[in-house]
């Protein structure tokens, strides 16, 4: 196992307190930070002298190779933009393509400081292939469409590949059931979701309450919101990680709070699909764990994660006409620790301390905009950019060094998605 010394590093703890130190990492744990012993003698050394290492950032919503339709249906409605667009473009997707899409995917989100992703898609045994390769951590469902025709086969699907996967790539995958949202999946199919889930020891990832016509779609067909039907169906007792939330109550929240909900709060993507504002705020308050995800590509359009961060941050503020919701360090924390909880890796990753897995980020503070620093949290919350990610760790590996990506081909990825892209919108 490799031995990788971080010297001379500007270290964010988890109090959002920045010390220096060094940072020890023995295979993929972090062993010592802070004064590192003269016994530990390192294989690799990283000067960090103008970097600030900071726990990596974790996406704890997307679909990965939907980076195959960015730009191709911009500025239209959620439900047109899916019916006459994506769901057209996705039925002549290969598995290849769903690999070199995840590919591209991973590529950005290492490049911009992402070292975990949660994922609902379609091939996943192509998506864990691309997690394999890369060296990223990320959290994998099959997404189960209970309209479909392929509604059973998912199920099967779905089974074989937490089989298969859950604990794969030395323990870099974990594997959810994604049943993809209750307006596409009736309750008799969500019962066979909760049976499926409740043998195989499963978390849920799911969308509920994304928009207002899906909140009022539920309520006049079930005479109730989708977090009480999903309450009512057994979902909510499965463990769940609930994208989106935007139209929630203060009884929804209380639901959610009371089965443990974990919430994925999409901002950029909310915004652009003009869905709404979610209450994070109210969220918080009641003590629920809401990390920040960028959703696809091909609705936001992009997987910056200090992009979500700063959002996260400002956009609430703004809804609230309160500067004093979602401060700095609330908002890291929603793109880090809150992260981590999200996804269930609270005790292996999303903080930067002893035992726990190296996901770690090194950040070029020698621009510009990192002076005067006078507060690095707030630095990092409101200046930094994808662009002063410089070295990137995962479980102990480096996967960028220099902003080189050491495990992906760039120009081959390129030629890859650019043609798979056009021949899939062609319609």
């Amino acid at each position: 196992m490799t031995k990788t010394l971080l010297k001379n590093a500007e270290i964010l703890r988890d109090n959002g307190s920045v010390t220096k130190g060094d940072i020890f990492i023995d295979g993929s744990v972090i062993t010592a930070v802070g004064n590192i012993s003269d016994e530990c003698i390192p294989d690799k050394v990283i000067d960090c002298s103008g970097k600030l290492a900071i726990p990596g950032l974790i996406n704890t919503h997307t679909h990965a190779a939907m980076t195959l339709f960015r730009s191709f249906a911009d500025d239209t409605l959620l439900m047109d933009w899916l019916q006459n667009k994506i769901w057209p473009a996705e039925a002549n997707l290969t598995a290849d393509d769903v690999y070199w899409g995840s590919m591209l995917a991973i590529a950005e989100m290492l490049k911009s400081g992402t070292t975990t992703f949660a994922d609902m898609y379609f091939f996943m045994p192509e998506v864990a292939k691309a997690v394999t390769e890369s060296g990223i951590r990320a959290v994998l469902a099959r997404g189960m469409a209970g309209v479909a025709p392929t509604a059973g086969a998912a199920l099967t699907e779905s089974e074989d590949f937490f089989h298969q996967y859950h604990n794969a790539a030395d323990g870099r995958i974990k594997v959810m059931l994604g049943p993809h949202a209750p307006y596409t999946c009736p309750p008799d199919y969500l019962k066979k979701v909760v049976s499926l889930a409740q043998r195989l020891g499963a978390e849920i990832h799911i969308h509920l309450a994304e928009t207002v016509e899906e909140v009022r779609n539920c309520e006049q067909q079930y005479k109730m919101s989708p977090i009480k039907l999903m309450d009512q169906l057994g979902i909510l007792d499965c463990g769940v990680l609930a994208a989106h939330c935007v139209h929630i109550t203060e009884n929804d929240i209380n639901i959610m709070k009371a089965k443990n909900v974990r919430v994925a709060h999409n901002p950029g993507s909310n915004m652009k699909l003009a869905s709404g504002i979610a209450p994070v705020p109210q969220m918080l308050k009641a003590g629920l764990s809401v990390g920040l995800g960028t959703d696809g590509a091909a609705s936001n359009n992009n997987l910056d994660m200090f992009e979500e961060l700063r959002l996260a941050a400002t956009l609430h503020k703004a809804n609230t006409l309160n500067p004093l919701v979602v401060p700095a360090i609330e908002a890291v924390k929603m793109a880090t620790t809150f992260g981590a909880r999200v996804l269930g890796l609270g005790d292996i990753t999303g903080i930067i301390e002893v035992g726990l897995k190296a996901d770690i980020v090194l950040l070029d503070m020698s621009g510009l905009h990192w002076y005067p620093r006078h507060d690095q949290l707030s630095l990092l919350t409101y200046s930094a950019a994808q662009s002063d990610v410089d070295t990137v760790i995962v479980d102990g590996n480096v996967l960028m060094e220099n902003r080189r990506l050491t495990t992906i081909d760039e120009e081959q990825l390129k030629f890859e998605v650019q043609t798979r892209g056009l021949r899939l919108t062609s319609f």
